[in-house]
């Protein structure tokens, strides 16, 4: 059975820069790609960014881009969640998730496998 586990979540103070980690465990393991969404206080999950696991094919939301980066390691499993310049509006629970198809997707219900998420909190 395939696990994610996220880490790297905590409080921190506007304009500062965190940094997640998503590792994947389980023989089976076997991606396409590896994404990153958010769900704040109240509201709905939203996606934040995605990679290919086989290219350097990255998306973002418009809300971050350009304040986090997206990579992977592909030898460890593990995806990584750079997040630099961060700001109120970013403090949510962080949750990575895996997807098996060819094809890239930005929806919550396309994704197999979820990790537990990780709380980000930035003070203003």
């Amino acid at each position: 059975q395939v696990q994610l586990v996220e880490s790297g979540g905590g409080l921190v103070q506007t304009g500062d820069s965190l940094r997640l980690s998503c590792a994947a465990s389980g023989r089976s393991f076997s991606t396409s790609f590896m994404a990153w969404f958010r769900q704040a206080p109240g509201k709905e999950r939203e996606f934040v960014s995605l990679i290919a696991w086989r290219n350097d094919n990255t998306y973002y939301a418009d809300s971050v881009q350009g304040r986090f980066t997206i990579s992977r390691d592909n030898a460890k499993n593990t995806v990584y969640l750079q997040m630099d310049s961060l700001k109120p509006e970013d403090t949510a629970v962080y949750y990575c998730a895996a997807r098996r198809a060819f094809v890239s997707s930005r929806q919550m219900k396309d994704y197999e496998t979820w990790g537990q998420g990780t709380q980000d909190t930035v003070s203003s």
